[in-house]
């Protein structure tokens, strides 16, 4: 039996605040959990604080497949924390600083899981510290030239800058982004086509182009996905494109929902799926997790199944 491909989530693992109560997540957190229901040895690589919540934080974690051992604890500062409220249904962040996950720490370790890694995801947001964006742009940089970096975009303003969005492309596979942050990327990279991508209704044509000017720019990039909340998603590469129209879905709240479909698309990327495939499964479940309430929901065996058969791959 072939061993499951190693699955690298690397960035901020913190407490969503939301008026329900606090949920586990950050984006590689997400990412790191759904790898590992997908069949992956996926292996989250954060920071916590030696306080209350990031003792929950791997008491929460514990049954799910992933891998914590390698989460850093810091003397220091504290488990990241963000304040969720929402706005004709969409989350709206207040991300609070000096966080554990800003001062994560290039280890040994770290690098012998990054040497062995068959695909990496890391973000512009645990880059916004220059401890953290050092250590996660070096652990790209070791991984080898096979490993599949994912680049999952996450614009929380103030905490992002074209400089941050130029340096993770150069080492990036692969990137992901939403249609709202398609004009933002060109705009902060000076690079043509963001008002066309503004329009309303959104311009499809113009998202594609978009996606074929950033791989025109970056050589090492193969692949970038765009997501479109229920319009589905576009998946560009230098040779072919692939839209898929998106699935009805009954939205409890989109918390997590962009990080299962990067997920889902690299899991099967891994596999060497064609691009409907990769977008199929992405959409299937993103949708599934939009369609529960929080990040991380409880996954019965039978909708994995279903899922899965949905996919059908």
């Amino acid at each position: 039996m072939k061993e499951p491909h190693l699955v690298l989530g690397l960035g901020e693992l913190l407490w969503d605040v939301l008026p329900e109560g606090p949920r586990l997540g950050g984006a590689p957190a997400n990412f790191t959990v759904m790898a590992g229901r997908l069949g992956n040895h996926a292996v989250l690589l954060s920071r916590i604080g030696r306080d209350d919540l990031g003792r929950m934080a791997l008491d929460r974690l514990e049954p799910l497949p992933v891998n914590t051992s390698s989460v850093e604890t810091d003397p220091v500062h504290e488990t990241g924390r963000v304040t969720v409220y929402f706005e004709s249904g969409q989350p709206r962040y207040t991300i609070h600083q000096q966080a554990a996950w800003d001062f994560l720490e290039l280890s040994d370790e770290w690098v012998r899981l990054a040497e062995r890694a068959d695909a990496l995801c890391f973000g512009s947001l645990a880059q916004r510290s220059s401890e953290a964006r050092q250590t996660i742009q070096t652990l790209a940089a070791q991984t080898s030239s096979k490993c599949i970096r994912v680049f999952d975009v996450n614009l929380r303003a103030p905490f992002y800058s074209g400089e941050v969005i130029q340096e993770s492309l150069e080492l990036a596979t692969v990137m992901k982004m939403n249609d709202v942050e398609v004009p933002l990327v060109l705009g902060l990279l000076g690079l043509p086509g963001g008002d066309a991508v503004e329009s309303d209704p959104p311009n499809a044509d113009a998202e594609r182009r978009g996606a074929e000017r950033l791989l025109s720019e970056f050589p090492n990039l193969q692949m970038v996905a765009v997501t479109r909340g229920d319009r589905g998603s576009i998946l560009v590469t230098r040779n072919e494109w692939h839209e898929h129209p998106g699935l009805p879905v009954k939205v409890a709240d989109t918390i997590g929902a962009g990080d299962a479909f990067t997920a889902a698309m690299t899991h099967y990327l891994l596999r060497g799926a064609d691009l409907a495939t990769l977008n199929e499964a992405g959409n299937r479940w993103g949708g599934w997790v939009a369609s529960q309430t929080g990040a991380m929901p409880p996954l019965a065996d039978q909708v994995r199944v279903e899922i899965e058969a949905a996919i059908g791959w």
